[in-house]
């Protein structure tokens, strides 16, 4: 099983991309769960989604404490939230971010890390700096828990035949740009 933790701000997101992501390891015959973890907080605050992905029948049902992934698609976020609480020792931080990977990995301290400017992407391929599904590639890329085509369905579904397209683009340009080290 793989646990994921991803780390945005409301409106950013962060809880579609998680859905996104079960629904295509669903739709793949694998096992998952996507669930939020949030208050009343509004537009803009710190919030937390998490996603369990398994060849087998999931069981538990908390939340993720010990990721091995953790998503950043706010890079504010790494001066405010400790992202990497938890991580496990052999887990990857995936961070939004203009800096490199030996960037991040220095001013942070991550062990092992992932980098693409989904911002730039974003504003690219869809207008908008709404990073949510260009995250998603980059975690593709980083994980290899699915393949980008494996997501093409549900964002078509989910985003429209006119908005679905340029989310699948933007993933893809996230997977062929993102760097791990």
């Amino acid at each position: 099983m793989i646990e994921i933790r991803l780390h945005g701000r409301g409106g950013q997101g962060g809880v579609t991309s998680a859905e996104l992501l079960a629904k295509a390891a669903i739709d793949k015959g694998k096992f998952a769960q996507a669930f939020p973890s949030f208050g009343p907080e509004r537009r803009g605050a710190p919030v937390e989604a998490f996603v369990r992905v398994s060849d087998e029948r999931i069981r538990i049902r908390e939340k993720i404490y010990n990721p091995d992934v953790v998503l950043v698609l706010d890079p504010t976020l790494l001066g405010v939230v400790d992202v990497a609480k938890g991580l496990k020792k052999d887990g990857i931080v995936i961070v939004n971010a203009s800096e490199s990977v030996e960037e991040l990995k220095e001013r942070y301290g991550f062990s092992k890390v992932a980098q693409v400017d989904a911002l730039k992407i974003a504003l690219s391929c869809l207008g908008v700096p709404i990073t949510n599904t260009t995250m998603l590639g980059a975690l593709l890329k980083a994980t290899s828990i699915l393949m980008p085509e494996d997501m093409e369905g549900v964002l078509l579904e989910r985003f429209g035949s006119k908005l679905g397209p340029k989310n699948f683009e933007a993933l893809n340009e996230a997977f062929s740009k993102t760097m791990v080290a």
